[in-house]
């Protein structure tokens, strides 16, 4: 009898147990209860680089050393040139005053650590966007200002007329630029030889073209208009026809912004938009009056464009009236009226038998 009585108390026991755990753990477990889900809501930007520039006041931004056309100081250090106006239309997109920029000077072994460790607030400096610089420094491309290719200038007096002649030139270049790959596919691709002279800068690299150094200066076949104008006489050099690559410039922000990403990116599109809607600096105030939606929405008087970018209605407005639509800065320049005498080719919008081409604002 004792076998039975055991087993049936043990029984009873682990049944009280059991439901005395149950009873002492069902409030607890109430309490761990996780609520009811929210809806998810679209991540927000942190817009620290905004807040930042409003604090100080001024836009930091990143050019070259001095290249005509793009980024050049005058006798009195006044900056100007195509990159340059883009950072002046951000700065009166954001602050409200193409004025309030600071222009830091930046070589191209530079220009991305200067970005990276928050030294600039943008990048503007004939700075071609590449899938590597993309996708592993860190960085984002805003857009393109300028689709440029590589060249060749040589002096007259070498008497050549197509690079495929240069087999066993020097070749002046600058150091930390797109520049040095594309030569060496170039060169490899067409069983020729060369010889590289390397330099840091523009300047000393036209100083090595002109004193002899080398027999071709290769670059961006906009850098070369603009540095054939610092030769003592540019008339004893020529730019070569072939292009040798695709050079998509434009401005660069530091990634983990995208508020900021967006404000720079859709400043330059504003200023592409302008051009191909008839909006300039000489009309923009009548045009707010227009009863184009297109316009409306660009000029903030009917939309909340710049809200959404966190600026003001009026921020496309202000770059435009202040700097000018992508004719106008292309044209103030390095176009026809300047030294440098750059056609739009390319650079033309997608109407005009160019493929510059902005998306909508809307």
């Amino acid at each position: 009898m004792k076998g039975p009585v055991v087993i049936v108390i043990a029984v009873v026991a682990a049944l009280v147990g059991y439901f005395a755990a149950g009873a002492i753990n069902k409030p607890a477990e109430m309490k761990a209860a996780a609520p009811a889900a929210k809806k998810a809501e679209p991540a927000k930007a942190s817009g620290g680089t905004l807040a930042a520039v409003k604090a100080k006041g001024v836009l930091s931004c990143g050019v070259s050393t001095g290249l005509p056309g793009f980024s050049a100081p005058d006798k009195s250090n006044k900056w100007s040139g195509l990159d340059v106006d883009v950072c002046r239309a951000v700065a009166a997109a954001v602050l409200g005053s193409a004025d309030k920029v600071k222009f830091t000077p930046l070589t191209a072994k530079e220009r991305f650590t200067a970005l990276q460790s928050g030294e600039i607030d943008i990048l503007s400096r004939n700075t071609t966007w590449t899938h590597t610089r993309d996708t592993s420094l860190g960085l984002n491309f805003a857009g393109v200002s300028y689709y440029d290719g590589q060249g060749f200038m040589v002096s007259t007096k070498l008497g050549v007329k197509s690079a495929k002649e240069l087999s066993g030139a020097a070749v002046c270049i600058q150091a930390g630029t797109t520049t040095e790959l594309n030569l060496a596919d170039y060169f490899r691709f067409n069983n020729l030889k060369y010889k590289s002279v390397v330099f840091d800068t523009s300047d000393q690299s036209v100083k090595g073209f002109e004193s002899g150094r080398c027999d071709v200066l290769t670059s961006d076949q906009s850098q070369l208009y603009a540095l054939r104008t610092k030769l003592a006489d540019p008339t004893k050099a020529v730019v070569l026809p072939e292009i040798i690559s695709k050079e998509p410039l434009g401005p660069v922000v530091r990634q983990g912004d995208d508020q900021w990403f967006n404000i720079v990116k859709w400043t330059l599109n504003a200023l592409i938009n302008a051009e191909e809607l008839g909006i300039n600096a000489g009309n923009v105030a009548s045009m707010k009056s227009s009863k184009n939606p297109s316009v409306q929405r660009v000029l903030g008087t009917a939309s909340d464009m710049g809200k959404k970018l966190g600026l003001g209605n009026d921020w496309a407005a202000n770059a435009i009236g202040q700097v000018g639509n992508y004719s106008e800065i292309f044209e103030r320049n390095v176009g026809k009226g300047t030294p440098l005498n750059i056609a739009r080719g390319v650079n033309a919008l997608w109407s005009k038998g160019g493929i510059m081409y902005a998306p909508p604002i809307r």
